[in-house]
């Protein structure tokens, strides 16, 4: 029996907390080498330790964070179209192992793009001191790779694509629905700063950053297929129309001849 009121309130919002806590920390648990090498980075005493630490994370991630990430969207895809109550363990282990070969493909395609982009920003501003033009057009750059990223783990969960496919496809999304990238940047942006803004808001990270920012940029890309859902819906019915049509002025030529009974064309 389903609870109401200020009860059923409270209830709903401990079921959300709990699924997206234990997802987060399946996420993270599969994540545990790449982590282990990135921390440090938030301890090291200079810039070679902070480049070599990056460069070694960015070897990892293809085959530890990516594949876990899959998951965790594969989780949050079920929550956003409406399928809340799936066996969380189940079902987050299933998209990790049907998902691990083209995330890890994938993924490190996107760790050598991470790490050029990552290696010229920082060799940029070592040689200029400043920040100029071309090094915000650097971190624009990073954040449209970040999206696309993001993207691809979305279409990786919902479609059965090749991974070039993939790759290409949420590259196009990305560029193309401007509106949507910019929405999953802010929000995503917003969980992401407010994680790490105070030590007291820490323990964001390990049960729930992970878990938001999988169903915000899910949620946005569901936006984008559901739209271009219902265009092709549209594109549809409208060719269907038009071939009605067709097909009517076409039976409209061929009339009968009432005097013998044949069929005479105009």
């Amino acid at each position: 029996m389903e609870m109401k009121g200020m009860m059923g309130g409270f209830y709903k919002i401990s079921e959300w907390i709990m699924r997206l806590s234990v997802t987060n920390i399946l996420w993270i648990f599969c994540s545990i080498p790449f982590i282990l090498v990135l921390f440090p980075v938030m301890f090291a005493q200079n810039s070679d330790q902070v480049l070599s630490n990056l460069i070694l994370a960015g070897v990892l991630a293809p085959f530890t964070l990516f594949p876990a990430t899959a998951a965790l969207f594969g989780v949050a895809r079920k929550w956003v179209m409406g399928e809340v109550d799936v066996p969380l363990l189940k079902t987050f282990f299933k998209n990790y192992k049907e998902s691990y070969k083209q995330a890890m493909l994938g993924g490190i395609l996107y760790a050598v793009l991470f790490t050029v982009l990552i290696v010229d920003f920082r060799v940029y501003l070592s040689n200029l001191g400043s920040w100029g033009i071309v090094a915000y057009l650097f971190v624009a750059l990073i954040v449209l790779v970040g999206v696309s990223l993001l993207n691809f783990f979305s279409m990786l969960v919902h479609y059965h694509m090749k991974t070039l496919q993939l790759l290409k496809n949420a590259l196009l999304i990305t560029i193309g629905r401007p509106l949507r990238s910019l929405s999953t940047v802010v929000m995503c942006g917003f969980v992401i700063y407010i994680s790490f803004s105070s030590a007291k808001l820490m323990f964001l990270v390990p049960f729930f950053t992970g878990s938001l920012v999988g169903v915000i940029a899910f949620w946005n890309f569901y936006g984008i297929y559901t739209k271009l859902q219902l265009q092709a819906e549209k594109a549809a019915e409208a060719e269907a129309e038009e071939e009605r049509k067709r097909l009517e002025e076409d039976a409209a030529i061929m009339l009968p001849n009432t005097e013998d009974g044949q069929t005479s064309i105009k």
